[in-house]
């Protein structure tokens, strides 16, 4: 996400403590929110498929290719 959009929705943040924000910066406060939370996640996804387990006996196993709890074997 930009340095931008990042500022502006601190600012969007700072200006609802002071008074109640219009509906429309309301609705750009949830937009750039929303954006946020995607780009947090895709952030940690890429994180989590490059990441790799080193187990006792010196094997390597990618986080990618571990099932999750609960997924049927």
């Amino acid at each position: 996400m930009e340095k931008k959009k990042l500022d502006r929705l601190s600012e969007l943040t700072a200006i609802s403590r002071k008074r109640e924000l219009t509906e429309e910066e309301k609705n750009e406060r949830q937009a750039l929110r929303t954006e946020y939370r995607l780009a947090i996640r895709a952030n940690f996804t890429n994180t989590l498929e490059h990441t790799t387990i080193l187990e006792p006996d010196g094997s390597k196993i990618k986080v990618s290719d571990m099932k999750r709890s609960g997924e049927d074997k």
